[in-house]
């Protein structure tokens, strides 16, 4: 696994909107944020644009990106919000300069899409805060702070506490994965998970109790499930049901999926639509503890 240099004062660093359109003081506020921790930052400039739900059209948010991972004195990419459109994106992206010279590229929801075309050429990437949520009532979230650690080298490490629904065991492998229904959707396409020897994160927001366990029927029934070594479950926020209640939590359909297996399953873990959003340095090689009594993930 290829990780890219850690950042240092003084670096160059790009905020773009490859999905959703985005609130211009928020994205702008973020980028000053980012100054006062004495990065050079430059916004992309077709980052404010709006073209329906999207930032702009295809090619103009394509042009930002393009420019950002061409732009060899760029260092990190960081991402201005999610929602959808990294697919549309991505599809117009030509990543050579990328590949010669990777840097970070960060961020949460949507952006699972290039978190996955990134695990695919074993490069590392931040499963991390977008700009909404560097900081909250006038100060700096942790979770923006903690990944601004990682992206300077901090080796990140977490200590959990039991959850019901947790299976014990110890496993080491490679972390992936991000929302899962962007994962689901990528079956089948160049993007699609590689399972073997790798730790399954997977977190979402605003869906049917139904569609979790379709979309985790997907992953076992085309053997994701069977191959990876161990699952790590963030939240699952405003999770629903239509007229008739499914009768099942989303934890409780997650656990069910994965009966059959004997791999480590940690519930709980702190990530996803809501804050604390602690940072997960996908690509990494970790060692998942599940005891009884408490979880750890340490880095290796």
């Amino acid at each position: 696994m290829k990780f890219p240099p850690y950042l240092l004062p003084g670096d160059k660093v790009v905020i773009i909107s490859p999905a959703g359109n985005v609130d211009k003081e928020i994205a702008e506020h973020s980028a000053q944020i980012l100054r006062n921790l004495g990065f050079i930052v430059e916004i992309g400039p077709n980052a404010f644009e709006q073209k329906g739900v999207f930032g702009g059209s295809d090619s103009m948010r394509a042009a930002d990106m393009q420019r950002a991972l061409n732009d060899k004195s760029v260092k990190a990419i960081f991402f201005s919000r999610g929602g959808y459109g990294s697919i549309r994106t991505h599809n117009l992206l030509n990543w050579s300069s990328f590949f010669k010279k990777p840097k970070w590229l960060i961020g949460f929801s949507d952006i699972t899409v290039f978190h996955a075309f990134l695990s695919n050429h074993n490069i590392a990437s931040m499963h991390g805060v977008m700009s909404a949520w560097f900081e909250k009532g006038g100060t700096l979230t942790d979770s923006f702070t903690e990944m601004v650690e990682l992206l300077k080298g901090k080796t990140p490490g977490y200590t959990l506490p039991p959850h019901e629904q947790n299976r014990t065991g110890t496993a080491s492998g490679i972390l992936t994965g991000g929302n899962l229904s962007i994962i689901q959707s990528l079956r089948g396409t160049p993007l699609d998970i590689s399972p073997k020897g790798k730790i399954l994160f997977i977190e979402d927001i605003d869906e049917y109790h139904y569609h979790i366990d379709r979309m985790m029927y997907n992953l076992k029934t085309g053997g994701i499930l069977k191959q990876i070594s161990g699952v790590i479950v963030g939240y699952f926020t405003a999770i629903s049901d239509r007229e008739t209640a499914y009768g099942m939590s989303s934890a409780e359909i997650i656990r069910e999926a994965v009966a059959s297996y004997r791999y480590p399953v940690c519930f709980g873990f702190p990530a996803g639509h809501e804050l604390p959003n602690r940072p997960l340095i996908l690509g990494s090689r970790i060692v998942l503890n599940v005891s009884d009594n408490y979880v750890n993930i340490e880095t290796l």
